[in-house]
């Protein structure tokens, strides 16, 4: 049988003890998520068992306040990420869109962690007129396969807009900018870590008005050792908090920086 490639690791933490006796609360967790998905997420170039992002440094701020231990793991792509936490191997999902079909598997923590803006991004010379989604009606749009867009918005689209489902947000920002399509429908931070990632940042243009705003949530499974009412009380009241101080924000233009610096790295060359 495979091993996860966060097996090895997590089997020498597992000798710890993860319940605390006179409370009867779990003191350490062990979340995942998307590993492919900057500024949110992202495997550490320092150590790939490890995820880091803006949704990394939230969850560890949250972890601190609470006194609780979260391991933010490598648990594969995203979909074998959410097995994990679905089977209670895991225990948190970090970045779960709000999806009814989960909720047999999962309890989402409310408020959202993170708050994406799908942003309309198009060519800097482009003539699209933009104030609200029906503008979009009649021009060729494309948006990555990964996105996760609401689904409210997700049934609009299908019924108003033209959008080509791509893999990845590479091929398509690469068609806009080559003309084949005249917008791309991407995250605000995700999008300008892709045109910076791409070269692009000088030839593409984001629309300052989001055209949707789902919410990324941190999700626990129903087959966890610490699904329990306090944990998740504790950890609803803590986002809450952060939530109205604005800290997802600064998180995210934070870990933005640092996936640029990253870039800039020679191969090989340790970040700081």
């Amino acid at each position: 049988m495979e091993l996860r490639p966060w097996a090895t690791l997590l089997g020498f933490t597992l000798l710890l003890p993860t319940l605390s006796l006179a409370a009867g609360k779990c003191e350490r967790l062990v979340a995942t998520g998307s590993p492919d998905a900057p500024p949110l997420l992202w495997r550490d170039p320092q150590d790939p068992t490890h995820l880091i992002g803006a949704t990394a440094d939230m969850l560890q701020q949250v972890a601190q306040d609470l006194g609780l231990k979260i391991d933010l793991l490598y648990g594969g792509k995203r979909s074998q990420a959410l097995d994990e936490v679905r089977s209670g191997r895991m225990d948190l999902l970090a970045d779960a869109p709000l999806n009814i079909g989960e909720l047999e598997t999962l309890d989402y923590l409310h408020p959202a962690l993170v708050q994406i803006d799908y942003l309309v991004w198009t060519r800097k010379d482009s003539a699209l007129a933009y104030a609200t989604a029906a503008d979009l009606h009649g021009h060729q749009g494309a948006v990555s396969e990964r996105a996760r867009l609401s689904h409210d918005f997700e049934t609009f689209a299908a019924q108003q807009l033209t959008l080509q489902r791509l893999p990845t947000l590479t091929p398509a920002f690469q068609k806009l900018l080559l003309g084949e399509v005249d917008y791309v429908l991407a995250g605000r931070y995700s999008g300008m870590a892709m045109a910076e990632t791409l070269g692009m940042s000088n030839d593409l243009f984001a629309r300052d008005v989001p055209v949707d705003q789902p919410g990324l949530y941190l999700a626990i499974s129903h087959n966890s050792a610490c699904n329990d009412p306090w944990l998740r009380g504790q950890l609803a009241k803590k986002m809450t908090e952060l939530s109205g101080a604005g800290v997802a924000q600064a998180a995210l233009q934070r870990n933005l920086e640092r996936w640029k610096a990253q870039l800039q790295q020679p191969v090989g060359t340790p970040t700081k």
